[in-house]
């Protein structure tokens, strides 16, 4: 086999695709700043509807206020969410959502054109961090309400999220199963999955 004929390798960004797990043990060990911030930077960089740029973070680091956001989002019917509190940092995702003619084209539509903003700019950073070496989780079962108390969040800005960030306590080795290519794609027409 030449070459010209062998199949291409993964890329680095392919490796980090599928390399990424999503993590619910995390060490104690301190997010740099730095790469702290190149994951805020990662977020503030997304792409968003209009470019409203609805994303904003609250980065909970202060283990007093870490402790009090656990208590109030991870509790009775939501405590198989505790395990982000282990994280050295949680981060709140935040959506102010856009000016008029976005909500607009949202409530015609039917779909919050925010909420599809806070997933690429969560994405942006969950793939920073793994390329970082951080580990992080998509969080969506934690009392919303509570949690929003907790933070002090103002009524302006919604909360979309919780993601804590790490350094993993240990990786999953193998990729989780993933559909067929045929079952997800379809060319010219609907997926048949």
């Amino acid at each position: 086999m030449t070459d010209e004929t062998r199949e291409p390798g993964p890329t680095p960004f392919q490796r980090i695709l599928r390399g990424r797990r999503s993590i619910r043990r995390f060490l104690p060990t301190p997010v740099e700043p730095e790469k702290l911030r190149a994951c805020l930077e990662a977020a503030r960089s997304a792409p968003s509807a209009h470019n409203v740029q609805p994303c904003r973070v609250l980065v909970v680091d202060q283990p007093a206020l870490k402790e009090r956001l656990a208590a109030a989002a991870f509790s009775g019917l939501f405590s198989g969410s505790k395990f982000a509190a282990q994280a050295p940092v949680i981060l709140a995702l935040l959506a102010r959502p856009g000016r008029a003619v976005v909500r607009l084209g949202s409530l015609i539509q039917g779909v919050p054109y925010y909420l599809i903003d806070m997933g690429i700019a969560g994405e942006h950073i969950v793939l920073q961090a793994e390329e970082l070496g951080l580990a992080t989780c998509w969080m969506g079962w934690f009392n919303y309400r509570r949690a929003r108390k907790a933070l002090g969040i103002p009524p302006r800005l919604k909360l979309v999220a919780l993601m804590p960030l790490g350094y993993a306590a240990s990786r999953p080795k193998r990729e989780p199963p993933r559909r067929p290519f045929e079952e997800v794609v379809g060319f010219n027409e609907a997926p048949r999955g």
